[in-house]
């Protein structure tokens, strides 16, 4: 089963995310920032992560870089979650490694759009 590891300092958001990929079947797991998310890959390593960029103690920027550097870091789909859409943003979080970006506020057909781009679920 797709296991989706959820990082984001917003337990609402975190709660949102849960419930719709609850709802597309697959197993959910919960990060609060960035360092929490990495020890979480060091445990079991996710199939996809939805991320956060803006998060206190490691931002989303930082623990994809240091994700990628992992043992089998390179495997995750990430989506990138962010409230900022310039495109010097976008770019910069595809060059760190995020398979696509999601704009906040989202949705459940906003986000299960992203993640049939992406074939999951």
């Amino acid at each position: 089963m797709t296991h989706v590891l959820v990082v984001d300092d917003s337990p609402v958001i975190r709660k949102v995310a849960r419930r719709i990929f609850e709802k597309m079947a697959l197993t959910v797991s919960e990060a609060c920032d960035g360092q929490a998310a990495l020890g979480t890959c060091t445990a079991r390593m996710p199939d996809v992560i939805l991320l956060d960029w803006n998060m206190p103690v490691l931002d989303g920027f930082g623990f994809l870089q240091e994700l990628r550097r992992m043992p089998d870091g390179g495997g995750p789909l990430v989506i990138l979650c962010t409230t900022e859409n310039d495109v010097a943003h976008v770019a910069r979080a595809r060059h760190a490694g995020a398979n696509t970006v999601l704009l906040k506020p989202f949705d459940q057909t906003i986000l299960k759009a992203k993640c049939q781009e992406l074939g999951i679920g």
